[in-house]
């Protein structure tokens, strides 16, 4: 893996989410090194996706300062537009345009926002689609695709902007087994590249091997975090270890 740069890309600080009267995130506090890979776990409903989604503003936090480049995107006039242009996001789902190829899906955003040309945004599109083994696909349908292939595609469609950082919103829930690892795969990659990652996900195979630091999320709070080592095979906190004894069988 890569050497990894000390300096923080992303810097989280007190950071809560309110539903109402619901506190989902009370006080998250995570630093994200440059080129680090952090793998987020927890039971479901722990705030784990909210905690993500708040990272680009598809959830407006309630307080706390989300700083990623220098820039604490948390504030009310910060142009998160910008900002996002910077951040690549792929989902559960794979939100694709059924009306479009899958080669004008991954070009889309390129041409609109960054004003690349077609033809720069259609060869760097080809590159991707090699890149995540998906070369052939550049003008078939999305629909032709299977789950797995349109999460590789989702995947191309956000490294076509060039981020600094990709967040992984449980890439592989919504798929079906055998198509979970072609798309692990391109996320490990990924990893050896040197991109800095946050991957919320319940693949713990993918979290013991790639990540740098996991870090535990129960109740909307980090109760322990630290190599997957510690995490996996030492773990202190008690919620922690009831949670590793009923996820891992152990």
């Amino acid at each position: 893996m890569s050497e990894k740069n000390e300096s923080a890309k992303v810097k989280v600080t007190g950071l809560t989410k309110k539903y109402g009267d619901n506190l989902v995130l009370k006080g998250i506090d995570l630093s994200v090194k440059n080129n680090e890979v952090v793998v987020v776990i927890g039971p479901s409903g722990s705030g784990k996706s909210t905690f993500l989604r708040t990272l680009n503003k598809l959830e407006e936090p309630s307080s706390g300062s989300i700083i990623i480049d220098d820039v604490d995107i948390a504030k009310k006039d910060t142009d998160i537009n910008t900002v996002r242009e910077n951040i690549g996001m792929v989902f559960q789902h794979f939100n694709l345009f059924n009306n479009l190829t899958v080669g004008e899906n991954i070009m889309l955003a390129p041409v609109q926002l960054k004003k690349e040309t077609p033809e720069d945004a259609a060869e760097h599109a080809k590159k991707l689609l090699s890149m995540v083994g998906l070369a052939e696909k550049f003008d078939a349908k999305v629909q032709s695709l299977s789950g797995g292939q349109q999460q590789r595609v989702a995947i191309a469609r956000a490294l076509a902007m060039k981020p600094d950082v990709m967040l992984f919103d449980e890439p592989t829930s919504a798929l079906d087994p055998e198509m979970v690892g072609d798309v692990l795969a391109v996320m490990k990659d990924l990893a050896k590249q040197g991109m800095t990652m946050i991957v919320v996900t319940h693949e713990m195979g993918f979290a013991k091997e790639v990540a740098d630091r996991v870090v535990f999320v129960d109740d909307g709070r980090i109760l322990e975090q630290g190599t997957p080592e510690d995490v996996f095979n030492h773990p202190q906190n008690a919620r922690l270890q009831d949670f590793l004894n009923k996820i891992l069988n152990v």
